[in-house]
């Protein structure tokens, strides 16, 4: 579920990132495009779970699968990966950008071997923070109908799923000392 979750939205928030910061103009829609994802940041991640469920298990018919579930987790993550990789993108000196250019070297040449290694230390925070928030959440994996109990790995895509804060629940609330340990653990 992570490492889904983790390839869905990694490239897109990096992506939607490095356009806004580095390709598009200042306009009313950039700004629009802007205040969205910091609104969007904030919202409850219930929300993203009711988005998921209708969006993913109802209009694309992926059902209650791990596909539905990283889709879910990707829209939660996104706007926090955007976020954090554009202020990595602004810690490089435009210095550096214009002694690039003063070189020869084209905006995408620029960006690829200058910039992006430079500020991908920031960039990886963001999206280790990212990770480690959609690791710990619950409610929009039980909106989209995440099994409460699994005793097998899902094998393919369309699998049904479980995430650990609801396997550590279920363990906890089991009567036998074995079940107990392995939730501490």
């Amino acid at each position: 579920l992570m490492g889904l979750t983790a390839a869905l939205a990694i490239p897109v928030g990096l992506g939607a990132a490095i356009y806004l910061e580095e390709y598009a103009k200042p306009s009313r829609l950039t700004s629009l495009i802007e205040l969205n994802i910091s609104n969007l940041a904030g919202v409850p991640s219930i929300i993203y779970g009711l988005l998921g469920l209708e969006v993913f298990v109802r209009v694309f018919a992926l059902g209650r699968s791990v596909l539905a579930g990283a889709a879910t987790l990707s829209l939660l993550l996104l706007p926090m990966v955007i976020m954090a990789s554009r202020e990595a993108l602004r810690t490089v000196p435009r210095s550096i950008r214009e002694a690039c250019f003063a070189l020869g070297a084209d905006r995408w040449v620029t960006l690829r071997r200058v910039v992006l290694p430079m500020c991908m230390p920031g960039v990886l925070t963001g999206v280790i923070l990212s990770l480690a928030r959609a690791i710990g959440e619950t409610a929009p994996i039980i909106t989209i109908g995440a099994l409460a109990y699994m005793s097998f790995l899902p094998d393919r895509l369309d699998s049904p799923f479980t995430a650990l804060p609801i396997q550590i629940f279920n363990w906890v609330s089991r009567p036998q000392a074995e079940f107990q340990e392995v939730a501490a653990a």
